[in-house]
C-alpha cells in the first residue's frame, strides 16, 4: 500500500477560517487550526510517519471486495466517503459548520458521522495528532470511553464519540473499533481549541444531525446567490464553493491554497507554502466570485485591501507587498522543516514564504482593478488609498522586478508587470472621471501612455510576431493571455492573434499550457514542473474571446477531465495527467469560472450574429500518419 494518497485523491472541508483535506480512503491527513496558516495538527500528507492523521474507514477484512467512493453532497462542502462490499454498505460524512463571523474563533470542529444503509460493516477509527508540524510532543487522557483529550503546546484537541462507541488509548494515540448494521449510526467530533478551554458537552447523534442540517442549509443558501446559469453549472458551483472555503471570513482575505509543501515535481524542490493571501490571487478570486453575483465577498476584500494600503508598514516601505497573512500581518518568515520527509520524499518542506519580500509590480494593477470594480470605489478612504498607490507608482513603474511567477533567478523587465501597471493607471483614470474625484490626472495619464508605448516597443518581438516574457528575451509567457481581458488589446487584433498562435505552438500540449520554458528562461530553481492549470483555463478564455469557439470548447472539455473525483484541481498537471502542487488551488478554480463565463458569452454572441471563427472540425488537432520503421 502506498504511504501517500495521490494529491488528487482528496476532498476539502472547512469552516471559513481553516480547512482540512480528507483522502478518498477516509483519512484526514491535513488540518491546521485555528487558522489556515497555523501549524498542522494532522500533517501526514507531508510525512506519513511524523505528520499525524485521523482515519475513519471500514475494516478491509470485514467485507468481501470492499470498494470506496467519495463525493460531495450536491452544492455543499459536505464530503461523503462510501464503503461498499458484499457484506454491507456504509458511508462517512465529513463536514465543518461554517463560522461566517466577524471575528476569529479559537475553537474549530470537524464532525465525522457514520451510518450503514445495508448489511453490516465494521469500522476502525485511529486518531494520531502531531502538533506543531509534528515537532511537538503531546499528552493524551482518555477521560471515559467516549471522550479523549490530546494536549499539545498551546493547543488542545478533543475527540468525542456518540454512545455505543468505546475509545481506548494505544501508545499515546486513540482508536476505536465498532460494527454497525443497516439503519445504525455513530459520530465523532474533533475539536481544536486554545489550551485550557473546557471539553465541549457530550456528543449525541441528534446534535450531529442538527449540525449537518445547518451546514447543508448554509451552503445551499450561499450558493443561491449565484447568478451563473450556463452550460457548466456543476463545475462552476464547485469552483465557487472552493473559493469560498479558501476565504478567511473574519477579514475577507482569500488564500492561494489550503496546503503547503506539496511539490510541483515529485522529489523536486519547488515546494512552497500557499496558505497566505496574495494580492494578485485574491483580487482575481474575488473578481470571479463577483462575476457570479457574490458581491459581499468583493466588498470584504476591498476593505481588507484598503486597510493594507493605509497600514503601510511593509518591510520594503512600498505601499503593498505581494502577500500577507490572513489578518494582514506582512511578516512571513520562511523556514525549512527538515524533520519532515515531504510528500513522497519531496524536500525541502517550507513553512512561511520568503517571496513576500519580492518586488512584483503587477500587484498594483490587480489591486486597482479590485478597488474600482463595477465602478464602485467605495468610501473616501478607498479613493485616498488608491490615489496614494498610483502617485507612488508614477515614480516606480519603470524598474525590473521578480514577476508574477516569483522567479528566484533575478529581476527582469517583465512584460506582464508592465501590463498590470498600465491597468493600474487606466483604472485610476477611469474611476476619477466616473466619480469626479480629485487626482493628479496629468501624471497618471503620462505614466499610462509611457507604459503602453514601452510594451509596444520592447515587449513585442518582431521576429517572433508575439509579445514576450520580458524585454531581453524571445521567450513566451502564458501570463500574457490576460492582455485582452484587461483591455490592453482587442482579442481580434492581428498582433494578439499572432501571439496566441505562437503560444499554441510553443506552450500548449494537448490543451494543457506551460507557464513558460524554464530551460530557455532560467528561474533559479532546479527541476521541472507540470503544466499550469491557471494558464490552461486562461488559454480557453483567450481562444473564446478571439472567436475560436470550437477550439476553446474542445480545450475546456478536456481540461475538465483533469479534475479529481469531486471536481477539485491542484496547481499543475504532471506528465501522466496527475495533479501536482498545492491543493486545491484558488488560481485554477477562479480561471475555470472565467473560462466558463467567456465560453457561454461568446457562444451566445456567435449564435446571434455572424462572426468569423474556426469551423467545428478545426477544433480537433490535425493528425499525421505514423512514421514508417526503418528498412
Amino acid at each position: 500500500m502506498d504511504r501517500y494518497a495521490p494529491i488528487a485523491d482528496h476532498g476539502m472541508i472547512g469552516d471559513l477560517q481553516t480547512a482540512a483535506l480528507v483522502s478518498a480512503g477516509g483519512t484526514v491527513d491535513w488540518w491546521c487550526t485555528p487558522r489556515f496558516d497555523s501549524p498542522s495538527v494532522f500533517g501526514s500528507l507531508l510525512d506519513a510517519d511524523r505528520g499525524g492523521y485521523c482515519r475513519l474507514a471500514a475494516d478491509p477484512s470485514a467485507g468481501s471486495g470492499l470498494t470506496v467512493r467519495q463525493l460531495y453532497l450536491s452544492d455543499t462542502a459536505i464530503l461523503i466517503t462510501r464503503f461498499m462490499s458484499a457484506d454491507g454498505v456504509g458511508e462517512v460524512a465529513d463536514f465543518m459548520v461554517p463560522l461566517d463571523s466577524a471575528g476569529p474563533q479559537g475553537t474549530h470542529r470537524i464532525v465525522r458521522a457514520v451510518r450503514v444503509v445495508r448489511g453490516t460493516l465494521s469500522f476502525t477509527l485511529v486518531c494520531r495528532p502531531r502538533f506543531d508540524y509534528g515537532r511537538a510532543t503531546h499528552r493524551v487522557n482518555v477521560t471515559d470511553e467516549r471522550s479523549a483529550a490530546f494536549h499539545g503546546p498551546g493547543t488542545d484537541l478533543y475527540l468525542q464519540a456518540t454512545p455505543g462507541v468505546a475509545l481506548r488509548e494505544l501508545d499515546g494515540d486513540v482508536e476505536a473499533r465498532f460494527a454497525l448494521s443497516a439503519g445504525e449510526g455513530a459520530a465523532f467530533a474533533l475539536t481544536g481549541t486554545d489550551s485550557g478551554v473546557a471539553m465541549p458537552p457530550e456528543l449525541s447523534l441528534g446534535q450531529v444531525a442538527a449540525e449537518l442540517d445547518a451546514c447543508r442549509a448554509y451552503w445551499l443558501s450561499w450558493l443561491g446567490s449565484c447568478t451563473y446559469t450556463g452550460r457548466w453549472q456543476d463545475a462552476v458551483n464547485r469552483s465557487a464553493i472552493a473559493l469560498k472555503l479558501l476565504t478567511y471570513a473574519p477579514s475577507g482575505a482569500p488564500i492561494a491554497a489550503a496546503t503547503m509543501g506539496l511539490p510541483e515535481q515529485v522529489g523536486g524542490e519547488r515546494n512552497w507554502d500557499y496558505r497566505y493571501t496574495w494580492v494578485r490571487d485574491a483580487a482575481l478570486s474575488v473578481r470571479a466570485l463577483t462575476d457570479l453575483g457574490f458581491y459581499e465577498e468583493a466588498l470584504a476584500f476591498r476593505r481588507w485591501l484598503r486597510d493594507r494600503i493605509e497600514a503601510g508598514r511593509t518591510p520594503s516601505g512600498h505601499p503593498l507587498q505581494i502577500m500577507y497573512r490572513v489578518d494582514g500581518d506582512p511578516h512571513l518568515t520562511e523556514e525549512t522543516l527538515d524533520h519532515l520527509e515531504g510528500y513522497k520524499g519531496s524536500r525541502p518542506v517550507r513553512a512561511g514564504n520568503a517571496a513576500a519580500d519580492q518586488l512584483q509590480l503587477d500587484i498594483y494593477g490587480e489591486a486597482a482593478d479590485a478597488l474600482v470594480a463595477d465602478g464602485d470605489i467605495g468610501a473616501i478612504r478607498g479613493w485616498k488609498a488608491l490615489t496614494g498607490v498610483l502617485d507612488w507608482l508614477t515614480e516606480n513603474w519603470d524598474q525590473p522586478d521578480e514577476g508574477i511567477w516569483e522567479t528566484r533567478g533575478g529581476r527582469q523587465n517583465f512584460t506582464y508587470s508592465r501590463l498590470m501597471t498600465w491597468v493600474a493607471f487606466e483604472r485610476g483614470l477611469r474611476a476619477a472621471a466616473a466619480s469626479s474625484r480629485p487626482a493628479d490626472v496629468s501624471r497618471w495619464t503620462h505614466a499610462r501612455d509611457a507604459v503602453f508605448q514601452q510594451i509596444l516597443e520592447r515587449g513585442w518581438h518582431e521576429d517572433r510576431k508575439a509579445f514576450v516574457q520580458h524585454f531581453d528575451t524571445d521567450v513566451l509567457d502564458a501570463s500574457l493571455l490576460l492582455m485582452p481581458r484587461v483591455g490592453f488589446i482587442s482579442p481580434h487584433d492581428p498582433d494578439w492573434l499572432s501571439t496566441l498562435d505562437a503560444m499554441n505552438d510553443e506552450l500548449v500540449s494537448d490543451s494543457l499550457v506551460y507557464r513558460y520554458n524554464p530551460q530557455a528562461s532560467p528561474d533559479g530553481l532546479r527541476g521541472s514542473e507540470g503544466t499550469f492549470n491557471l494558464c490552461s483555463f486562461l488559454h480557453v478564455e483567450a481562444l473564446a474571446r478571439s472567436g475560436r469557439i470550437g477550439q476553446a470548447r474542445y480545450a475546456f472539455d478536456k481540461m475538465l477531465t483533469y479534475a479529481n473525483h469531486v471536481g477539485l484541481f491542484a496547481e499543475e498537471i504532471g506528465p501522466s495527467g496527475e495533479q501536482l502542487g498545492n491543493f486545491p488551488q484558488a488560481f485554477t478554480h477562479l480561471s475555470l469560472i472565467s473560462a466558463a463565463t467567456a465560453l457561454d458569452e461568446e457562444t451566445a454572441e456567435h449564435r446571434t450574429r455572424f462572426r468569423r471563427a474556426d469551423s467545428p472540425s478545426s477544433a480537433m488537432p490535425k493528425l499525421t500518419p505514423p512514421s514508417q520503421p526503418a528498412a
